[in-house]
């Protein structure tokens, strides 16, 4: 036990009021009696007793439970050590006492628990899997750590690692453990590597124009001598192999390459040998801005070569025409373009991932875009609730719904144990687009299957689409897969319906049992029921299939990528719920807006048909229909400018317009207006050494621009800014290995686009043990450096103790003392001393004379009685 406090300089309060009282004993001794003597003592203790408590003092009970945790390094530069680093923990659980409790936790740049702190642990279980091993992060697996462990107990971390962190700072985290019964063990421990080929820098010029030569730099760095394989690819595509002859240490090789692709190019260095340590640090990326003409990307839905290429002519503006198959994954593919256009493109083609990517590239930097109507285009395309409907100036609900055929929809939904995971998650999500797509007056039904049907939602007019959503997104994963009952199911809910239109889907990735489907399809056509099917993945009995969709006058889709599911349900819900297509000719009101006047100067031809949509709140119509639905929209969606125009680019809906001899001239306008405006200023953006980014600003004005980063899957970094200077921002960005696009803006939104790699981790670079690292943690926390498994359970130096607090009781000592005090300065030492002279005094007492009289006069009246 151990008496200690908290503010010993309290006790300093003791001197003065000491001598206040020794001096008034000194004045007063002559005419003090013995009991005055004794109040002053009561008096002084009361006194100490409170100084004492203001001091906060407490005691130390001892703890003889103790604590050992031992934290795993299981990161990238520790892959070979796994079975080293368990036999250490074997060996030393042996010399575990009763009275200490053992845990084992894992570490990379997270934490995982791999055996819970007790007392009973006596064998290493096998180490779960570690997905996130890129980092390390030391200072986060002891923060964690302490939060586990009780702190009043002796408590021992164990390290088994390289010490070479690559996130946080362990040694500023380990000064909070001084003076704590927490220590620091390091075990030290290197992954065993023969032979290893890593890129050290790959540079590109930052800057370069169309056709310039420029020179590609490539620094290769081996641990010994070999053969190898240099590759470099601009915007995914192989533009140099070389054979290249590594010697021990560094090697750099320069190529130069003209460049061809225009605005931001990535350019990607891959080395191979034949055997490699480390795959991850072989390859590196580096971003070129190209400058050049603005360039244009028409993704044509035709079978037919592109109307808008042919109507644009060969010298208006530089273009490349793609089909919807071949667009690209990747952000970087699309900032070479400063404007896109979709030409009637099926959304179930493209897949919600490029989508999101397309949204990046308009919003954050300013690519125009427009959508151009047709049979597979807006709503009837599957657009309703994408991306590309949250960039367009129009939506792909349309007015009129009274005028609207009824609807009966029932959605036969594999839920068997193969669709566990994305593919049930999106086919969830796209029967609740469906859902609102609808209604409230259409009839809905919802069957889920395996290897029986389950009715999820009863076939019956659909009144709370709210309720029906969230019933279908709870649907779980079952067993086997029986399609035949389930669709008999479907039929029959649908046959006795009174509904202009009857439809299925049907959405399954495996095959079924046989059934008598054609007099199931049959049957159903003669009550106006038709059936589409959707086959997900290479397993789905795709043929059988497909013949269902064309017995059941429907349509058929073979799905790979499981992004277009959501696509696909919207687009077959649309084709049955609406009437899109108005078809009707007529001849457009045209609006003034900026830049289409004099094109009508000499009138408006006659158009055909359009698909309908309703134009956006904010947005900008140019053209309208006679029933007042947008023709020509327009509006800007962050930095881009976005286009709708819902009729077609052939002349089949358009009709005069496409033989109007303005036609080339219209294109050439709404490509005009869809161009960005790009900032002149050429803004530095750099890498700095702790991962952050530093943009310098020549102008001076960094506070005022806004910065954006996205990575190369579009997706938008969360960042932070810290200006440094009037003409320096730090961004710091949450983001991984590979490419980071920043946009650039000022306050006339003009746009400015960089793209920077961040390199692989340091984690994959071939580094020895920390030792620097793991003297300065043991040191600095009363550990040591582990040599022999035994010692992890050695006897601790600093002892567990719960801290008993003695503040309150010292409190209430005074507080006793000081009434003491008052009741003897009161009422005098006969206050205490009075109650048992009384009680003697009764005891002692004679009877009265009055008292005889009374008992004899009570003795007479007896008598009488």
């Amino acid at each position: 036990m151990d008496l200690r406090i908290d503010i010993p300089l309290a006790l300093l309060l003791l001197l003065p009021l000491l001598i206040y009282f020794i001096w008034t004993f000194w004045r007063e001794r002559e005419r003090l009696k013995k009991s005055h003597i004794v109040v002053l003592g009561i008096r002084i203790l009361a006194v100490c007793c409170l100084v004492f408590a203001l001091a906060g003092p407490y005691i130390l009970l001892p703890i003889k439970e103790q604590q050992i945790v031992f934290l795993v390094d299981r990161s990238a530069s520790m892959n070979t050590t796994e079975q080293e680093l368990t036999d250490f923990i074997v060996e030393s659980l042996q010399s575990k006492k009763n009275n200490q409790a053992a845990g084992i936790y894992s570490f990379a740049s997270t934490v995982q628990t791999e055996a819970t702190l007790t007392g009973d642990l006596k064998e290493v279980p096998k180490f779960s899997a570690f997905k996130n091993n890129g980092e390390t992060n030391i200072e986060q697996s002891l923060q964690i750590a302490t939060g586990i462990v009780d702190s009043k107990k002796a408590t021992r971390f164990i390290l088994l690692t390289d010490g070479n962190e690559t996130k946080g700072d362990v040694l500023e985290f380990a000064t909070k453990l001084k003076s704590s019964a927490m220590s620091i063990d390091v075990v030290p421990f290197q992954q065993k590597v023969t032979n290893d080929v890593s890129l050290k820098s790959f540079v590109s010029p930052q800057i370069a124009y169309a056709g310039e030569q420029q020179q590609l730099v490539t620094e290769i760095y081996a641990t010994e001598a070999e053969q190898g394989e240099l590759l470099l690819y601009e915007n995914d595509q192989l533009i140099h192999r070389e054979a290249v002859e590594l010697t021990e240490g560094s090697n750099v090789f320069t190529y130069k390459h003209s460049m061809q692709s225009e605005g931001l190019v990535k350019y990607e260095a891959v080395v191979q040998v034949g055997e490699d340590a480390i795959y991850e640090n072989n390859k590196l990326t580096s971003i070129t801005m190209v400058q050049s003409e603005p360039r244009l990307l028409i993704v044509n839905g035709y079978d037919i070569a592109s109307p808008i290429a042919a109507a644009l002519g060969q010298h208006a503006i530089n273009y490349d025409v793609i089909a919807a198959e071949s667009l690209p994954n990747d952000l970087s593919n699309y900032l070479q373009y400063n404007a896109i256009i979709f030409d009637n493109v099926p959304g179930h083609v493209v897949g919600e991932a490029k989508m999101l990517v397309i949204e990046q590239a308009v919003k954050n930097f300013g690519v125009g875009f427009a959508m151009i109507g047709g049979e597979n285009s807006f709503g009837l395309g599957g657009y309703f609730k994408t991306p590309i409907e949250t960039l367009l100036p129009v939506e792909m609900e349309i007015k009129g719904k009274e005028q609207l055929p009824s609807l009966g929809l029932v959605i036969v939904l594999d839920r068997s144990g193969s669709m566990y995971g994305s593919k049930l998650e999106l086919a969830k999500e796209a029967a609740a687009r469906s859902v609102e797509l609808l209604r409230e007056e259409d009839t809905l039904g919802f069957i889920a299957f395996d290897d029986q049907p389950w009715e999820i939602i009863e076939t019956s007019p659909l009144h709370d689409k709210e309720a029906a959503v969230d019933t279908i997104l709870s649907v779980t994963p079952g067993g086997g897969t029986e399609i035949y009952r389930s669709l008999a199911l479907a039929y029959e809910n649908l046959a006795d319906l009174q509904l202009q239109r009857k439809h299925i889907i049907l959405l399954t990735d495996g095959q079924s049992q046989p059934g008598n489907y054609e007099e199931l399809i049959e049957e159903g056509k003669g009550n106006n029921i038709t059936l589409s099917t959707v086959a997900i993945g290479s397993d789905a009995d795709s043929s059988l299939l497909q013949q269902l969709s064309e017995m059941g006058s429907g349509r058929f889709y073979d799905v790979i990528d499981e992004q277009t599911i959501p696509s696909i349900l919207s687009r077959e819900t649309a084709m049955i719920s609406r009437t899109y297509i108005e078809d009707n000719p007529f001849y457009p009101t045209i609006y003034n807006a900026s830049g289409w006047n004099q094109l009508f100067a000499q009138g408006v031809p006659q158009m055909n048909a359009y698909i309908g949509t309703t134009a956006k709140q904010g947005a900008v119509v140019v053209a309208e229909s006679a029933k007042e639905d947008p023709v020509l929209a327009q509006w800007q969606y962050g930095l881009g400018k976005t286009f709708a125009f819902t009729s077609d680019s052939t002349g089949k809906w358009t009709g005069d317009w496409a033989r109007w001899q303005d036609w080339g001239m219209f294109w050439q306008t709404m490509l005009s207006q869809m161009l960005p405006s790009y900032n002149d200023i050429a803004y530095d953006v750099r890498l700095d050494a702790d991962g952050s980014f530093i943009i310098t600003d020549p102008t001076n004005e960094a506070a005022f621009l806004d910065i954006v980063a996205v990575n190369e899957v579009g997706e938008e970094l969360e960042t932070q800014l810290e200006m440094i200077s009037a003409s320096q921002v730090r961004a710091t960005v949450d983001t991984e290995q590979g490419l980071i696009f920043f946009r650039i803006a000022d306050e006339e939104q003009a746009i400015y686009q960089a793209g920077l790699t961040v390199p692989y981790s340091e984690e994959y670079e071939l580094k020895p043990v920390n030792e620097r690292l793991i003297t300065d943690l043991t040191e600095q926390t009363g550990g040591a450096i582990l040599k022999e498994p035994a010692e992890a359970f050695r006897d601790f130096t600093t002892k567990g103790a719960e801290r008993q607090n003695i503040a309150l009781w010292l409190l209430l000592a005074g507080m006793l003392l000081f009434f003491i005090d008052i009741t003897i300065r009161r009422f005098g030492w006969g206050f205490f001393i009075k109650p048992r002279m009384e009680a003697e005094s009764v005891e002692q007492k004679p009877i009265q004379a009055e008292d005889t009289n009374v008992a004899q006069l009570l003795k007479g009246m007896k008598k009488r009685s």
